[in-house]
């Protein structure tokens, strides 16, 4: 019966199969809380982000993208939807929270907003040290293999799951590696506020990456704690990586230019200002287009000249 208060689970019992074990509405509200703070946090950072020149906009434009991806995730899991019932490996008939278990939820819908979000959290980070683009790539990588063998693991019944979480904890220890020598050096090198920057988010953020697979081992893989108090420990973690590191990012990047970190980003619009006015005589002069020379660079009309080849006709202009 539809009643007053958080219905979703009543509503959202009849899609797809549901698990023995999995969240109450104690755990659909606080989904839903998590996921206000993740969607109020986007409009924020998204306002701040229009505060600065448009080429200086990429780390509020990425950082607004972490917590609207985890926003859509926790509305997801509020609802109890995205989720898949798996046998547990572990049954623990003396544990009152998850004595209930043959089978318990796995959100996969967590999966998919971590799949996207770790790797633009990480880019914050690596672009703010001026990291080179190949050590980026390789980061990034090892954060996909990490959020993959997660999923399988949790996907997994038997023991086997702990060798992905194996994998996973050797690709976390690599990220962890690039963060807090390889980056940082580079970060050292920029010196200044990138530097302070940097030191303060990275230091803070893998910290808390290292508490998931603690979470992990006592949801998913072990059956430890209640569906309801995977979402507690999940969120908290969330909150911590996502808003509140994205809030201190920005913070830090006040005073922070794209161009200090090393990166070069075209404002089209100012460039094509700049092209056309400063090229208005020498287009007529040397019959180059504004947007650019053509094929053949440096020819000037006076020098030009018309070459046969078989029947076709090549003028230089």
């Amino acid at each position: 019966m539809i009643g007053p208060g958080n219905q979703a689970l009543n509503v959202n019992n009849v899609v797809g199969q549901h698990a023995n074990l999995e969240i109450t509405n104690h755990g659909s509200d606080w989904y839903y809380a998590v996921c206000a703070a993740m969607g109020a946090s986007t409009l924020i950072f998204m306002g701040l982000a229009f505060r600065k020149p448009q080429n200086d906009r990429v780390f509020h434009y990425i950082t607004a993208s972490i917590t609207a991806v985890a926003c859509i995730a926790y509305f997801a899991m509020g609802s109890n939807l995205g989720q898949v019932p798996i046998q547990a490996e572990f049954i623990r008939p003396g544990n009152k929270w998850v004595r209930p278990a043959g089978t318990r939820e796995i959100f996969y819908a967590r999966y998919i907003d971590w799949v996207i979000t770790t790797p633009l959290l990480l880019l914050d980070l690596l672009l703010t040290a001026g990291v080179p683009t190949p050590t980026i790539l390789a980061t990034l990588l090892a954060d996909e293999i990490m959020i993959a063998t997660g999923l399988i693991g949790a996907l997994t019944r038997t023991r086997f799951k702990w060798g992905f979480w194996a994998f996973g904890m050797a690709s976390l220890f690599f990220i962890a590696y690039e963060l807090l020598f390889d980056a940082r050096r580079h970060a050292r090198a920029l010196g200044g506020d990138a530097k302070k920057t940097y030191m303060m988010c990275g230091v803070f953020l893998i910290s808390i990456w290292f508490l998931y697979p603690v979470a992990w081992g006592l949801s998913e893989g072990g059956n430890v704690i209640h569906p309801d108090g995977e979402a507690v420990f999940y969120g908290v973690l969330d909150v911590l990586a996502k808003p509140v590191f994205g809030f201190l990012l920005i913070w830090g990047h006040r005073k922070i230019s794209s161009s200090s970190v090393g990166l070069r980003i075209r404002d089209r619009s100012q460039i094509a200002s700049e092209k056309y006015n400063h090229t208005t005589g020498n287009t007529q002069q040397y019959g180059v287009h504004p947007e650019g020379p053509g094929a053949n660079v440096g020819s000037h009309p006076a020098t030009a000249t018309a070459t046969t080849t078989g029947h076709a006709t090549h003028t230089n202009v």
